[in-house]
């Protein structure tokens, strides 16, 4: 039999803004004082008023541009009721019917919605005792849904990996996952696929119909959300051959055990009690000149596909290392300043290489100008591949100049002929065996002889020239 997952992802990324999302504590993810970004609105004190942060909806707005989505024209926030202490309201500050933005896509992954709500506090839960912290409680949170389009695991770790990068790219949150800032809830189904023709073994064109959803949390990294949603698919599968029902539930991710687990069954949209926020007013996008899709278009950056595109066409990278290349918006960032000090296509080629390979995406304490310095002495043969490769791990680690670095090393290529003619002679001189065995026809030999040579001069001889050499010597 046939079955077909199903994955849609529902993202959360807490923003970044000097203040919260409806007061003005600050909003610092860094703080490690409990208890100390916190004020009355946020803490729900009675007769305190929520004031909408114009910071968090720009970004928001942003991203859906970003994704070619539909900016609201009309929009509000709604109370979504559930009851937990990291909840001071005992209610949250969310979107419901009308978010931010609708539709778009990303990474070939088509988008339902962008929204805007308050973050919770932070529950923690040692030695018997549990304990709050509301330093993030009323953080602006961007929460983005994905439609049920997603058939594997592997695309849905590409689509959150490129999210990740767009909003750093755009400035709009860190989204480091290890801190909480990024959060990726996978909801997963797997049918049969009744799309598919045992006897013709073809597709039709109707789609198939949705299993039961299972919701997944507690994915704290790309690598867990794929493994996550392979465990889930598997499960889910063995399931149904097995004759039992898919149960419609929130389950967590063990990491240790590498399976997920039941944590509570689903609540659905009418437990929430949704309902229009009372005390903030409604938004009218359009009659607000710096949220026109035209003024937020100019203020968007050269997005990573508009990179990547750039990187393949005009400067003639390879698709592979273009995406390694852009996966850090840190390191693309370097690279283009990099790109500004190199004169032809030949040193851009030698610094990607060097780039991707031997700094694997990470210049360190490399600066731009030093790394394009370190390319052009290595295209124009002052050193040799071994020794930019020992220069390089230096820069890396403890920054300086190439120049500089390399005569300490004593690894700049000597070209001067006399100089190298002198080594060969000496090597030849203790090498009769080789040099026979060369003159025989054994033309490997002669690597063997350049390597003599270049330890005779330290490193330095120009293997090139050195070869040249011992060829002329032996004819």
């Amino acid at each position: 039999m046939q079955y077909r997952p199903t994955v849609g992802l529902e993202i959360h990324a807490e923003l970044k803004t000097k203040t919260k999302m409806f007061c003005d504590s600050a909003n610092n993810p860094d703080e490690t004082r409990p208890n100390v970004n916190v004020c009355p609105v946020c803490m729900a004190h009675p007769g305190t008023l929520p004031v909408i942060n114009r910071e968090a909806v720009r970004h928001v707005l942003r991203v859906g541009v970003a994704v070619g989505g539909e900016l609201a024209d009309f929009s509000e926030f709604d109370r979504k009721s559930y009851f937990y202490p990291d909840i001071p309201k005992g209610y949250q500050i969310s979107q419901y019917i009308n978010p931010l933005v609708k539709s778009g896509s990303l990474a070939g992954v088509a988008i339902t919605r962008v929204h805007l709500e308050e973050d919770t506090a932070r529950s923690t839960h040692a030695h018997g005792k549990s304990l709050v912290d509301f330093n993030r409680a009323g953080i602006p949170l961007m929460e983005l849904v994905t439609e049920p389009v997603i058939h594997d695991a592997e695309t849905a770790g590409r689509f959150a990996r490129e999210l990740q990068l767009l909003l750093r790219t755009l400035g709009a949150s860190e989204a480091n996952l290890e801190k909480g800032e990024m959060r990726i809830e996978a909801n997963i189904s797997v049918s049969q696929d009744t799309r598919f023709n045992l006897k013709s073994e073809s597709y039709k064109v109707e789609p198939c119909i949705l299993g039961t959803k299972v919701e997944v949390k507690n994915l704290n990294s790309f690598r867990s959300v794929e493994r996550a949603i392979a465990y889930e698919i598997k499960r889910q599968t063995v399931l149904i051959e097995n004759g039992e029902n898919v149960v419609q539930e929130t389950r967590g991710w063990d990491e240790a055990k590498q399976e997920t687990f039941h944590q509570r069954f689903k609540e659905g949209s009418a437990d929430y009690r949704y309902f229009p926020e009372p005390d903030l007013p409604k938004l009218f996008i359009s009659e607000i000149p710096e949220f026109s899709r035209d003024a937020l278009k100019a203020s968007l950056p050269e997005l990573p596909s508009e990179r990547r595109e750039r990187y393949q066409k005009k400067l003639k990278i390879r698709v592979s290392d273009s995406i390694i290349i852009t996966e850090n918006f840190e390191v693309a960032s370097f690279f283009d300043k990099v790109i500004q000090e190199l004169t032809n296509q030949d040193q851009i080629r030698i610094a990607v290489n060097f780039l991707v390979s031997d700094l694997a995406s990470e210049p360190g304490s490399a600066s731009p100008e030093s790394f394009a310095k370190l390319v052009r002495m290595f295209v124009d043969k002052t050193l040799s591949s071994r020794g930019a490769k020992d220069v390089l791990a230096t820069m890396k680690v403890e920054g300086g100049d190439p120049e500089s670095i390399a005569e300490e090393l004593g690894i700049i290529q000597i070209h001067d002929t006399g100089a190298l003619t002198a080594a060969v002679d000496a090597v030849l001189a203790k090498e009769e065996k080789a040099v026979l065995e060369y003159k025989s026809g054994k033309q490997a030999v002669l690597q063997f002889l350049v390597g003599k040579a270049m330890r005779e001069c330290g490193g330095a001889g120009n293997p090139e020239t050195l070869r040249k050499l011992i060829i002329e010597k032996l004819i």
